[in-house]
């Protein structure tokens, strides 16, 4: 094809283009469109016939076809446009005198709230969010935190494992703890190093109104020169007034981690009777709400991560948001949290 004969052919096509919007009855915009402008359609092919065309000509007439086709896409609007007018909201059924339908505003979960709270907790006190899998290697989910293979404290974390193979040979598995975070961040590190993570982990165990297989974690690491437990404890207190008001206290109780040395349990006071006194279902009549675990990272999990234990020394804890989540709005079983009750959600918004 040369260009006198792509010339007529465009002129056709125009002309063919001009007959059919104006016989309206004949197709819909939508059918003149495809036919004209489609991917086959009769100008589209058209075009690509120009690479058959000597260059020094294919410039004019690709700029005549282009103007073709801004012309005909231009009237096809005008068409569609005149046919939604004319059908109008009469046609559609639609009564625009009726009021309009309510539409319910959405919310938070009170999860996620809890989640945004701890976190913008840790980021005053210049922590760093970081994050991780949830499905683990058996190395960072319990070998580089010191639970050697076949080691009890194992146990108290059985899990979920997955068809997969680590580097290893080792099964994978849905992650225990939001722990391995913190050996993935003191991989890519060098202290002194402060951050935190919050996710879901897996555990098999029953569902209760304190138990699921799946809940979430908060997680804390910082590691420095000359950090101790005098650290940690400020740290935690802080953290806890900060969250709760200034009213609240904390307490260490000495407790067992593989991966803390010392390890202990930390209490907050009750927020709900004050001091303990009568028949408080929260505390159970204590005055003390068990909150989450802590102590001083072991040298073995330094070393795992090729720090110094003779230079460097830092402090971790964790703890379950749902803990944190009940207490903040008032929840007596966790499974609430799961079940999508719009009744509980709502109380919470």
């Amino acid at each position: 094809m040369n260009a006198t004969e792509w010339k007529e052919k465009l002129s056709a096509i125009r002309d063919s283009f001009s007959v059919s919007i104006t016989n309206r009855s004949a197709e819909n915009p939508e059918a003149l469109e495809l036919r004209f402008l489609g991917r086959k359609g009769e100008l589209a092919l058209l075009l690509r016939d120009l690479k058959d065309i000597p260059l020094e000509e294919r410039k004019a007439l690709g700029a005549l076809g282009n103007s073709a086709k801004a012309e005909m896409e231009a009237r096809l609007s005008e068409l569609k446009a005149a046919a939604g007018r004319a059908a109008g909201p009469a046609a559609s059924g639609i009564d625009l005198t009726l009021p309009g339908l309510p539409c319910p505003k959405g919310s938070l979960h009170p999860l996620t709230i809890t989640m945004n709270r701890l976190a913008e907790g840790f980021l005053k006190l210049g922590f760093t969010m970081s994050d991780g899998p949830l499905v683990e290697d058996d190395y960072h989910n319990f070998e580089a935190l010191n639970f050697p293979p076949f080691h009890p404290a194992r146990d108290m974390q059985d899990t979920f494992y997955v068809d997969a193979k680590d580097a290893a040979g080792k099964d994978m598995l849905l992650r225990t703890h939001t722990s391995p975070v913190q050996i993935r961040s003191m991989e890519k590190q060098e202290p002194p190093i402060r951050v935190f993570h919050t996710g879901r982990v897996f555990r098999s165990e029953a569902v209760d109104a304190s138990h699921s297989f799946t809940f979430h974690q908060i997680e804390g690491l910082y590691v420095d020169k000359g950090v101790s437990m005098a650290d940690l404890k400020w740290t935690v207190d802080t953290f806890m007034k900060d969250l709760f008001g200034t009213g609240v206290k904390t307490r260490f109780n000495p407790s067992y981690f593989p991966f803390v040395e010392p390890g202990a349990e930390v209490d907050m006071s009750c927020i709900f009777c004050k001091s303990g006194a009568g028949r408080c279902h929260v505390c159970k009549g204590t005055g003390w709400l068990e909150m989450m675990g802590a102590g001083l990272v072991h040298p073995n999990v330094l070393k795992a991560c090729r720090y110094d234990p003779a230079k460097w020394s830092g402090f971790a804890f964790g703890a379950g948001i749902e803990r944190f989540a009940m207490l903040l709005f008032g929840i007596h079983d966790m499974r609430m949290l799961y079940e999508n009750d719009l009744r509980v959600l709502k109380q919470v918004q």
